[in-house]
């Protein structure tokens, strides 16, 4: 093997390393709180809202000056709840990820899943960003179920695991 492989292999291995343990020990600092009361905190319902706040049956019956302004209104509370639901869901990220990097039994089967809907999570955001940009103009409609049910799902998960987790140390 060609010398410069063989450093860019170890190079890589080292780097693998370090990312190992400085995750480790971001991880470990940022214990889980006891209980699983503050998945509670992570309710769909804060997000509800968003169901029916780009509904167009309620624009029907305004004059088309008064329905831009409505829309335009109307997409930047969205976006609000939108920006909300992606912090809350990087925090059941996060809460997942700390559960399985201190858990005693490896769970590739979990990592995997939650690398793939961390990322159709993004996917599903970047299209709904991109049907509420064209709605704001009048263009199309904006459904976001498909995304709260992925966060719902998410939350769930990340309860059974901390009450899993809690039941292990009792």
């Amino acid at each position: 093997m060609p010398v410069p492989v063989a450093a860019f292999i170890i190079a890589f291995i080292g780097l693998i390393a370090l990312v190992r343990k400085l995750a480790q020990q971001l991880v470990s600092s940022n214990c889980l709180p006891e209980g699983t009361a503050w998945i509670d905190e992570l309710s769909t319902d804060r997000y509800r809202p968003m169901l029916r706040l780009l509904d167009q049956e309620d624009l029907e019956f305004l004059t088309p000056k008064m329905a831009t302004r409505l829309r335009i209104l109307r997409c930047q509370i969205f976006r609000v709840y939108l920006r909300n639901m992606d912090a809350d869901f990087g925090r059941i990220c996060m809460a997942l990820k700390s559960i399985l990097l201190h858990s005693k039994i490896d769970r590739p089967d979990l990592v995997s899943a939650l690398v793939q809907r961390q990322m159709l999570f993004a996917y599903r955001k970047m299209n709904i960003q991109l049907r509420a940009l064209l709605y704001q103009y009048g263009v199309g409609t904006v459904d976001v179920s498909d995304l709260v049910r992925l966060f719902e799902g998410m939350r769930l998960e990340l309860r059974t695991l901390v009450q899993a987790e809690l039941a292990a140390r009792a």
